[in-house]
């Protein structure tokens, strides 16, 4: 689905899994500066939309995330996971309830797989579940930001600002009003720089919570049964998890950056040594130069020089071993 914000002057469209909005509008780096200090907007009309209705909406959904969201109240924001029967991700879900509907908003193009797992499991509660990311948009403002969101437009706040589910004919005006827009690369910088993972770029086949720092915000450790708790539990109780997210920082003085599955080596082995994690997501910073997300074997030192390819990259600790 092509967002109407392409249309904009230096719009530059973003490419794999967040086509279809643009990646910037020509100035990467004013775009995040202005980000940053609470200003435009980003359009993530791209990512799919999800509904839940019904008297039985926040108990059902509680038997199936990870997350504790049967007293949920309205308005309040939170994020949660749908885990395979091993513990690994599927889905992470970024969710509201209004009062009468939650709203989530996933990654692009996996609200169908969603929504057929959530329909396989309705059996008798009272609820309905709807695929509205053809007349919803998703629409980030950065924390700060004095826009208003519409009347009767769920809004989902966070620390990291807010994200307004906004219908989908209404989003070239809003954004003439609240601009300047702010392309996904910006975005993703600003990600990168706060540790937050992203399923599909820090996450594999195999990927538990545990691995990408997600227990306690997605994954809620006293809440009853729900498929893959039983890994959670064990992990966090009797063991570690075999991989760790780090945040790196990368040589600037390399052109291009490490794209995502680069292998991560000890550089003292040089390029021919054994891997040891890969690139998760790269980016652009305007503080931080060049910066990575990676997924290493849990035994890597937290002070071993890595590189990235033939690129040198110093980490930060955002999992402990």
């Amino acid at each position: 689905m092509k967002s109407p914000l392409l249309s904009l002057p230096g719009a530059v469209a973003a490419e794999g899994r967040d086509e279809g909005v643009a990646g910037h509008y020509g100035d990467l780096f004013r775009e995040q500066r202005a980000l940053a200090d609470g200003n435009g907007l980003v359009d993530l009309s791209h990512r799919g939309v999800v509904t839940v209705t019904g008297d039985d909406r926040l108990s059902w959904l509680h038997l199936l995330l990870t997350q504790h969201v049967s007293d949920l109240a309205p308005y309040q924001a939170t994020e949660a996971l749908i885990l395979s029967a091993n513990g690994h991700i599927e889905h992470a879900m970024y969710l509201v309830d209004d009062g009468t509907t939650v709203w989530m908003h996933v990654e692009p193009g996996t609200q169908g797989d969603l929504i057929a797992y959530l329909e396989s499991m309705k059996f008798f509660y009272r609820v309905e579940v709807a695929d509205r990311t053809e007349d919803t948009a998703v629409v980030h403002l950065p924390a700060g930001s004095i826009a208003e969101a519409p009347d009767g437009v769920a809004v989902r706040e966070t620390a990291q600002g807010r994200d307004l589910f906004l219908p989908r004919a209404d989003l070239e005006t809003y954004a003439a009003v609240n601009g300047p827009a702010v392309g996904i690369l910006a975005y993703e910088a600003l990600r990168v720089e706060a540790h937050r993972p992203r399923v599909g770029f820090e996450t594999d086949h195999r990927t538990i919570p545990h691995e990408l720092g997600w227990i306690g915000t997605a994954v809620h450790l006293q809440k009853g049964c729900y498929r893959g708790q039983e890994t959670v539990a064990r992990v966090h109780n009797l063991g570690k998890p075999p991989r760790r997210l780090v945040f790196l920082h990368l040589d600037g003085s390399e052109v291009h950056l490490p794209g995502h599955g680069t292998p991560l080596r000890l550089a003292a082995d040089g390029e021919e040594g054994r891997q040891l994690g890969f690139i998760t997501t790269s980016a652009r910073h305007h503080e931080l130069g060049p910066i990575a997300l990676a997924l290493v074997k849990r035994n890597v030192a937290v002070d071993a020089e890595l590189i990235a390819g033939d690129t040198a990259a110093a980490q930060e600790t955002v999992v402990e071993p």
